[in-house]
């Protein structure tokens, strides 16, 4: 069974520095019928103007996971992280006990456009850490590639959360299958493009709610990439 989320029914919000698209119920937008799906409970679509960014801010007991999708972010934090995420790369921080950080364009004459996820972590109180890895087109192109997992499976960034996240990147016509396990859940984000499901179509900046199913294809209708999420 699937419940769409088209983009357009996001909320949403300018200001000026940004201009944010968020999947569920975050900062001054709240709609009861949009609180999170399972465990993931923020999706926000952010876009920043080269030199601005959020100052810094604190976190507790999140985990937190950054994608970029044009430009570059820059990342300081007080576990003493300074780097910059760019294309391609998927960042990591687990909050736990606390932690400060900020979070910036590293241009100043590019924009920044990327997601900003929020899992709720297995449980509170864990040592704050952070990761960042490279996953290359290659190993994402035509295949759900595994970029976030529990165990840290296959050299995907280790969550503390009963989540897995796996990122794909498919040329027209392309398919791929994902196959659930008994009791799980999914949701599924179109980063670009537009991929064809069985009961749906979904396009640029849409999302799904996935229950009660054990196998699911998306083909991609032009070239397209997206993000799925496996949830307990």
């Amino acid at each position: 069974m699937l419940t769409i989320r088209r983009a357009n029914d996001r909320g949403h919000a300018n200001h000026g520095w940004l201009d944010t698209h968020h999947s569920f119920s975050f900062a001054n937008y709240y709609d009861p019928r949009h609180m999170g799906y399972r465990n993931l409970r923020v999706i926000n679509e952010d876009r920043v103007v080269p030199g601005r960014g959020f100052g810094v801010h604190p976190h507790r007991d999140m985990e937190i996971i950054s994608y970029v999708l044009d430009g570059a972010l820059e990342h300081r934090d007080t576990l003493g992280t300074g780097s910059v995420l760019r294309p391609g790369e998927f960042q990591r921080m687990s909050a736990g006990t606390g932690v400060l950080h900020s979070e910036a364009n590293a241009s100043d004459k590019h924009p920044l456009h990327f997601l900003q996820i929020w899992l709720m972590p297995e449980q509170s109180g864990l040592e704050p850490s952070y990761e960042q890895r490279a996953f290359p087109l290659e190993d994402r192109s035509g295949t759900l590639r595994l970029v976030v997992d529990p165990e840290g499976r296959d050299g995907a960034l280790r969550i503390h959360s009963d989540a897995q996240l796996y990122s794909a990147v498919l040329e027209a016509g392309q398919v791929v299958t994902h196959r659930f396990a008994p009791g799980r859940h999914g949701w599924l984000q179109v980063v670009r493009g537009a991929v064809e499901l069985p009961q749906a179509r979904l396009e640029t900046s849409d999302g799904a709610a996935i229950a009660d199913t054990q196998e699911l294809s998306f083909r991609a209708v032009d070239a397209a990439e997206l993000l799925l999420f496996d949830l307990g």
